[in-house]
């Protein structure tokens, strides 16, 4: 395929996954995106709102949204997955928040959040390879829909 014609996602996906080759680096992003990607929204749960009348999460409630929108525009049927997962991290954080409160709470995420990095750098070391966000931060956000996209195929989904 003429990459100068495929659509913006296939193009972030060429890229992103010349820098995941290795099949020990991908089976450790298919755990570590998933998990940064939840601690990033726990920890954004945890931030106490601004305005009293709002509650704990709004700004993680607002940057689901802001993810999802571009992720819809890239792709609807990922869209609609990152939906999913943007719900069920919600419910979770929700839940967590509940039953050990708002401190343990980004006190899990945290620690999830460091040793998922740490995990996703080992990854590169195996892999020879830079991390793709150190080239683009864009990377960042194409993670998490490369890891769903990944789900979509081994289901016979398209994306």
């Amino acid at each position: 395929m003429d990459m100068g014609s495929a659509r913006p996602l296939d193009r972030y996906f060429a890229s992103y996954s010349d820098d995941h080759r290795n099949d020990t680096n991908q089976a450790i992003h298919v755990v570590a995106v998933p998990v940064i990607l939840w601690s990033v929204i726990a920890l954004l749960w945890c931030l106490p709102p601004l305005i009293t009348w709002f509650q704990n999460g709004i700004w993680a409630a607002l940057a689901m949204f802001g993810a999802w929108s571009y992720y819809n525009r890239l792709s609807r049927r990922l869209g609609l997955g990152m939906l999913a997962f943007f719900f069920v991290s919600g419910c979770l954080c929700r839940l967590l928040e509940a039953e050990i409160g708002l401190r343990n709470l980004a006190w899990l995420a945290l620690g999830l959040f460091v040793v998922a990095w740490i995990a996703q750098f080992i990854g590169h070391r195996i892999e020879g390879r830079r991390p793709s966000f150190l080239t683009d931060l864009v990377y960042l956000l194409i993670g998490p829909l490369w890891v769903m996209a990944k789900g979509y195929r081994q289901l016979g989904w398209r994306y």
